[in-house]
């Protein structure tokens, strides 16, 4: 049996512009550049949720985007076209947040949040914002100071997902500034900083667009999502899911795709065996953001250990795809099935859209988040 949540309607629907032979295609995680916005009305969906679980309204937030939890319990939330960044808080503990803070505006598609040792960390698309001491000033944010102002200024696939990692480090993708190119070093790679911008190294490479990554709790091991490229039609190339071993290894974009697939215009420059083949591929166009290894105690025991997905969902298919969270399943650290965990924001009978999943985050209790930048929400998962 499956419960039933029940979405409002929105008047939203993205139309994307692109030229492939000038390199401005973009993903499925569309670009900021090509992306226009017009008014449609779209019927009221029906989220299909497993038994046992409940989704709830935790904030409305506009273009709700990344998100990051402070030990106090502060949700903090980037936007990518908006240009805000909000703080939440549920201070009487009732599962919704009662207060709400807009605490930076106008700033350069923020779309990832970080926090550490008391400070908010906020990526501009090339800059690293921190504000100290944040949560002793959320009605009155103090100026933010430029911790790092070196990353590239292309705005496609330029919006970043950060994260500290276990070493303390600040981890931050650098996007390929094409649909399909070869480039310079510094794209499509993560990257890494110490917390003052200084120390810059390449940890990865060959990652087309990352905007979601976790570490996995038992191993230390650094995963990550990837936007597949587009232009290939709608089944081909995958999405992927994919993990770091040791600092330098390359994943193969633009040359190989979902471990096997040569691409037709750079597949003949290097072999598929060169590179570090995914440990799953989704569906094409799925366009996989957040992910979060769950270590919580709310879920069934079951769930612990294994991976949740946001993907955002298609827009340059022919038939629409994604708008969902998957669950991955992960024993001995490899992923032994995927599966559709929550859908129903793209409904299938007319593909009328009423939300676009981005991040999730777990909170202390073991609930989830998730935020949704095109319905301006984000949710709480619970477990009864």
């Amino acid at each position: 049996m499956k419960s039933k949540y029940m979405i409002p309607a929105y008047l939203l629907m993205a139309l994307f512009f692109f030229s492939c032979q000038q390199n401005e295609s973009s993903s499925d995680e569309a670009s900021v550049e090509t992306e226009k916005v017009a008014a449609e009305e779209t019927e009221a969906g029906e989220l299909n949720i497993p038994e046992g679980f409940t989704l709830s309204d935790f904030a409305e937030v506009e273009n709700a985007r990344s998100l990051a939890l402070s030990p106090s319990g502060t949700v903090f939330v980037g936007t990518r076209t908006l240009g805000s960044v909000f703080a939440l808080k549920d201070t009487d503990g009732d599962g919704k947040a009662d207060e709400k803070y807009e605490l930076a505006k106008d700033l350069n598609s923020p779309n990832g949040v970080a926090f550490k040792d008391g400070d908010l960390y906020v990526a501009e698309i090339n800059r690293i914002l921190k504000f100290t001491n944040i949560e002793a000033n959320l009605a009155s944010p103090p100026a933010f100071e430029v911790v790092y102002d070196e990353y590239p200024t292309e705005g496609h696939h330029g919006w970043k997902y950060i994260a500290f990692g276990p070493d303390g480090k600040l981890y931050v993708p650098v996007g390929a500034p094409c649909n399909i190119c070869e480039s310079d070093e510094i794209y499509a790679s993560i990257t890494r900083i110490n917390t003052d911008g200084t120390g810059l190294e390449i940890v990865a490479s060959g990652i087309r667009n990352t905007v979601g990554f976790d570490w996995n709790p038992e191993t230390g091991e650094l995963w990550f999502t990837d936007n597949g490229r587009d232009m290939m039609g709608d089944d081909i190339p995958p999405c992927e899911l994919n993990k770091i071993t040791e600092k330098g290894q390359h994943f193969g974009y633009p040359y190989c795709h979902g471990g096997t697939i040569a691409d037709p215009e750079f597949g003949d420059k290097r072999d598929c065996s060169e590179f570090v083949p995914p440990m799953f591929n989704y569906n094409a166009h799925t366009a996989p953001l957040g992910m979060k290894f769950y270590e919580g105690s709310m879920f069934p025991e079951e769930y612990k250990g294994d991976i949740f997905v946001a993907q955002h969902g298609s827009w340059n298919r022919s038939s629409k795809i994604g708008y969902r969270i998957m669950r991955m399943s992960v024993e001995n650290n490899e992923v032994t099935k995927g599966e559709v965990f929550i859908d129903g924001w793209l409904n299938d009978s007319n593909q009328h859209v009423s939300g676009r999943p981005v991040d999730v985050l777990e909170m202390a209790d073991g609930s989830l988040l998730i935020s949704d930048d095109f319905a301006g929400k984000v949710y709480r998962l619970t477990y009864n």
